[in-house]
């Protein structure tokens, strides 16, 4: 018989506040067309992103973190001294050690949280989502934090004309704590990493001394469309049917904003009803990874067009290739 005294944590997690974060400086396709061989008239069609937020040099993964988390802890009503966890997706922290995780929690006044990034691109905002929530549920913690944010300026190359215009930078943040009912429902959530080279950076930086030339993302549009709006509808089916709710129990989907025609394929794939609002916040922040998810829940919720306890159908996709879907109550 094991001698190990069980866990005492909550028997449920919830969010319980967001906040976000955009840089200062709005970018145009105009700037981006200084550049690339294309037009507004067909980035708006490929995409439907029409601005993006570039990051200066002052705003860095950390200041932009910092930033949005300290949105999220007002929103859920908690002092940051009572943060058990910061757990931080991102892609483009080009420090290799230590975390980033480490600079936010403390410079938030967390006292000595557990802190640790996470790589899982653009589906990082699910994956600590749910890391939080088992967190709570099996005791290490009472409040976590869960960030998603990018510099992919950083990453992107100007000149290519498949990618230049996709990318923009943010953070974004919620507060996850316990809850006496469900409010985040099971995970689903994998890899195919066959597909890996689908999207990916053009060259490790252990290469970038002997190429000469800055790592980029680059992808497979064509590929990647197919793969987010064939595969990625049965997941989010899947996240549905393991909440044991259906399309028309849904009050907002959230997806991953990585492109307009992406996200209105999966609306009609999963046949989602006319009364559920869907997040298109990629207009205007373009595709920020790990950042896209927290950031349109932020506006929804800053607009009006989602409300407190609506219940909602995130899913990220991308890099790797990864993926995580669930329902959750917001905020």
């Amino acid at each position: 018989m094991s001698k190990i005294r069980p866990s005492k944590g909550a028997p449920y997690a919830r969010i319980m506040g967001v906040g976000g974060y955009r840089p200062v400086r709005v970018v145009p396709n105009e700037v981006i067309l200084e550049t690339i061989d294309s037009s507004d008239e067909w980035i708006r069609s490929r995409s439907g992103i029409a601005t993006r937020h570039w990051a200066s040099a002052e705003e860095t993964v950390a200041a932009m973190s910092i930033e949005a988390s300290g949105k999220a802890i007002a929103d859920a009503g908690i002092a940051a001294d009572q943060i058990g966890g910061v757990i931080v997706s991102t892609v483009s922290h080009f420090k290799q050690t230590p975390a980033v995780a480490t600079e936010i929690a403390d410079k938030l006044g967390t006292g000595k949280a557990a802190a640790f990034d996470i790589s899982a691109g653009c589906a990082g905002f699910g994956y600590g989502l749910t890391l939080a929530k088992g967190m709570i549920v099996e005791g290490s913690a009472e409040y976590v934090l869960v960030i998603g944010v990018e510099r992919l300026s950083d990453l992107t190359d100007l000149q290519d004309r498949a990618t230049a215009f996709l990318f923009g930078d943010g953070a974004g943040a919620v507060v996850v704590g316990p809850s006496d009912e469900p409010a985040i429902g099971p995970t689903i959530w994998g890899s195919e990493g066959d597909k890996s080279e689908t999207i990916k950076q053009t060259v490790p930086w252990t290469e970038y001394d002997s190429s000469g030339k800055f790592p980029a993302i680059t992808q497979e549009g064509q590929a990647v469309f197919r793969w987010a709006v064939f595969e990625m509808a049965k997941v989010a089916q899947q996240a549905l049917d393991a909440a044991g709710i259906s399309p028309d129990d849904l009050d907002v989907f959230i997806p991953h904003q990585a492109n307009m025609r992406i996200i209105d394929s999966m609306v009609k794939t999963l046949k989602l009803p006319e009364h559920v609002t869907v997040a298109r916040d990629v207009e205007t922040t373009g595709n920020t990874s790990a950042a896209s998810i927290p950031l349109a829940m932020e506006r929804l919720l800053a607009t009006g067009q989602a409300k407190s306890g609506d219940t909602a159908l995130v899913i990220g996709f991308g890099a790797g290739l990864v993926y995580a879907a669930t329902v959750v109550t917001l905020p």
